[in-house]
């Protein structure tokens, strides 16, 4: 392996144990120093960083490392909040909006009930480490669930759902796409338009039934979240 990949892999390695986002990494003259290398096997080790996405280059300030983007595992059984708390962070949950309203065409649909039919919406905002990640709205077909879901506050909504409802959801489908945040989304998530958002529709099951349980749209801030599909 070249000198400058294993200086590269040290550096990542130094990163996840010790730095924190918005640090800076030792100047380059003494990382070559540590290294016993010069000051250019040691930019091209940095560079390997930059590609990473691990670091970025400020002039005149030296080498900051960024903050790195959570892993999402997309399979059946996923769920967001259980999803962050095995990585060992303590996602918090907010509820924006929750209401009843009359399905659209396109809602009926998703959630295979009739057109114009009493649904449950309900529109919360995660966060991880007091940062705006994901807006996920919800929709549930069941009208009669509603008088115990308007008193979902915080948490895992799917976990709500067991607990009060005895209703354990297998996930259906999922369909991610990218684009521009709505002004809304770059309200909440605290972002500009340059930032795209990852764009996820999924229908959950009831676990062992084939009824459709919920329909959710998320948008997740794409810098700081990162999808991992398992084969």
């Amino acid at each position: 392996m070249r000198v400058y990949m294993e200086i590269s892999r040290q550096l990542e390695l130094d990163i996840r144990q010790h730095y924190g986002p918005g640090d800076y990494l030792p100047p380059e003259m003494q990382l070559a120093t540590r290294f016993q290398v010069n000051r250019h096997t040691v930019r091209r080790a940095i560079d390997e960083l930059v590609a990473n996405g691990l670091v970025q280059r400020h002039q005149g300030k030296g080498n900051m490392v960024l903050r790195q983007p959570h892993q999402y595992l997309l399979h059946d059984g996923a769920h967001y909040t259980g999803n962050l708390l095995e990585q060992g962070s303590l996602p918090s949950c907010r509820v924006i909006k929750s209401r009843m309203l009359v399905a659209s065409g396109k809602l009926a649909r998703e959630l295979e009930v009739k057109p114009e039919q009493k649904i449950i919406h309900i529109q919360t905002l995660r966060k991880t480490e007091g940062i705006p990640r994901c807006v996920i709205n919800h929709y549930l077909p069941d009208a009669e669930w509603w008088p115990v879901l308007k008193h979902f506050r915080q948490g895992s909504l799917h976990e709500f759902l067991r607990k009060t409802l005895g209703l354990e959801l297998k996930r259906q489908s999922t369909r991610l796409s990218a684009r521009t945040p709505l002004s809304e989304e770059c309200r909440l998530l605290q972002i500009n338009k340059s930032v795209p958002v990852m764009r996820i529709k999924t229908r959950n099951l009831i676990k062992g039934t084939k009824r459709i349980a919920e329909f959710s749209v998320s948008s997740s801030r794409s810098d700081l979240i990162e999808y991992v599909v398992e084969h």
